[in-house]
């Protein structure tokens, strides 16, 4: 790709970021040292996430993984192991 091309994709790209980012859908973004993965924290639904991540295609590929967070974690483990003890 030509440079010109190559820096006017990631400005388009780090605008939408910015954009997602501003609107709360986007909690965090980072790119991994060796410059071709990174990740995303994003908030949302899965349908939230899906019509995100379109925008990026076919530029950008993703695995997605649902975090369930830490107190809600605690809460089912819980919640399973009484209902064990029945």
């Amino acid at each position: 790709m030509d440079p010109k091309q190559s820096l006017e994709l990631h400005e388009k790209m780090w605008a939408m970021i910015d954009g997602l980012m501003k609107k709360g859908e986007i909690e965090e973004f980072g790119v991994f040292p060796e410059g071709y993965t990174g990740y995303t924290i994003g908030k949302g639904t899965a349908e939230d996430i899906l019509r995100n991540n379109e925008w990026f295609l076919p530029f950008v590929i993703s695995e997605m993984h649902e975090i369930i967070p830490y107190q809600k974690t605690k809460e089912i483990v819980r919640a399973r192991i009484a209902a064990m003890k029945k």
